[in-house]
């Protein structure tokens, strides 16, 4: 959670993507196989984590995510610069162990309406009281992703009571057209 990753996220994220993937193929293949697959993905998945929260320029309103298949990464997400999607792609392209890489991030349009929208909704998560401790830390764990007005809150929080109050704050701001709140619970 540090970095913006839960560790149980991504693990539950390639066990998805594993557990879709065995509908075929995988479903012929020795149980050894198979647990050697998950091994290699998970140990890949960590690394593929490392890389993508260390990039520079990666900050609060920028979201990456990924998906493990079998050494083939998916990059989904987005992200305010053009910069931070081609240096995604091209970090975890060069990792060991990966085959190939689809890099579907999103890059935000430029807007400085949406740049004022960013501002205002990070001080009003960050500088309450009850949700200041998710932005300790390099990487903070709300990530606040603006298009065209539109909010969306990513990221991992530790109850369903933290995740109201940055729902409220984030529809509290000026210019604000909708919230969507994609925010989880650890528990979750």
């Amino acid at each position: 959670m540090k970095y913006g990753f839960s560790k149980t996220i991504v693990n539950a994220a390639m066990a998805a993507t594993l557990a879709v993937g065995a509908s075929g193929a995988l479903l012929s293949a020795a149980p050894a196989a198979v647990e050697d697959m998950n091994r290699n993905d998970s140990a890949l998945a960590e690394r593929v984590r490392k890389e993508l929260v260390t990039l520079p320029f990666f900050g609060v309103f920028d979201n990456l995510t990924f998906r493990v298949e079998g050494g083939k990464v998916t990059l989904m997400g987005q992200v305010t610069r053009p910069t931070l999607q081609s240096s995604a792609g091209n970090v975890v392209k060069r990792l060991e162990g990966v085959s190939g890489v689809v890099n579907d991030i999103e890059v935000l349009p430029l807007s400085p309406f949406d740049d004022g929208i960013r501002l205002r909704v990070a001080r009003a998560i960050y500088g309450s009281m009850s949700l200041s401790r998710y932005g300790l830390g390099t990487q903070p764990s709300i990530r606040i992703i603006v298009r065209n007005g539109e909010v969306t809150l990513e990221g991992v929080v530790l109850n369903k009571g933290d995740r109201d109050v940055a729902n409220i704050r984030a529809n509290g701001v000026f210019g604000v057209f909708k919230v969507n709140n994609n925010l989880r619970t650890e528990r979750s």
